[in-house]
């Protein structure tokens, strides 16, 4: 039985053991993804938001990736915890890569620039609600997904590894797949000091 909006809300988490399988094709993938991009809001319905799919060996090479940049950064001995994460991250089905096309956002800062400050938060926060959107859909799915964000130190070798244009600035990445693991268990602040009525 298909999950409700409010369900899905609930129970989408950061889920971080994964395999490499799916529940629906990569083309109802593909759906979520193009239907979410094409109608999450936007600042002045700039429609910044870019999003890379890697699934199979292209999936693999973004963690790769990954890897050997980290593997650089680290010392060898205080290794094992970051390759035992990215592992876990390669394990999966497929991975996503959120972007936001600069030659887009910095044409609005010249076209609106009394908000030309504000421009680039606002793109960041479209992005993100595309990010939610995805995630809740994938979690309805039954995949299980969580929200990295190795750029900007990744950046330069994945947008030469899969021609990705010059203009888009990577924000995150989410990888996906078969939950192999329940999410950790998570608290909530009281509500009563998140959200209040002003009358």
């Amino acid at each position: 039985m298909a999950k409700g909006y409010k369900e899905a809300i609930e129970d989408r988490r950061s889920i971080y053991g994964i395999c490499d399988e799916s529940p629906i094709t990569a083309e109802e993938i593909l759906e979520i993804i193009d239907h979410s991009t094409k109608h999450v809001p936007s600042a002045f319905n700039s429609q910044s938001q870019r999003v890379a799919v890697l699934f199979g060996e292209r999936h693999l090479e973004f963690w790769g990736i990954v890897m050997e940049t980290l593997r650089k950064r680290i010392l060898a001995d205080e290794f094992r915890p970051t390759e035992n994460r990215i592992n876990g991250f390669a394990a999966g089905c497929g991975t996503l890569l959120f972007y936001d096309d600069m030659s887009v956002t910095k044409g609005l800062m010249e076209k609106f620039s009394p908000y030309r400050d504000s421009i680039p938060d606002w793109a960041e926060q479209a992005n993100g609600m595309l990010q939610f959107a995805i995630w809740t859909q994938l979690e309805a799915a039954g995949l299980g997904a969580s929200l990295q964000h190795y750029n900007p130190i990744i950046d330069n070798e994945v947008r030469n590894a899969f021609t990705i244009p010059s203009d888009w600035r990577l924000i995150a990445q989410m990888p996906f797949g078969v939950p192999t693991e329940d999410p950790i268990e998570k608290n909530f602040e009281p509500i009563e000091r998140r959200v209040i009525v002003i009358e």
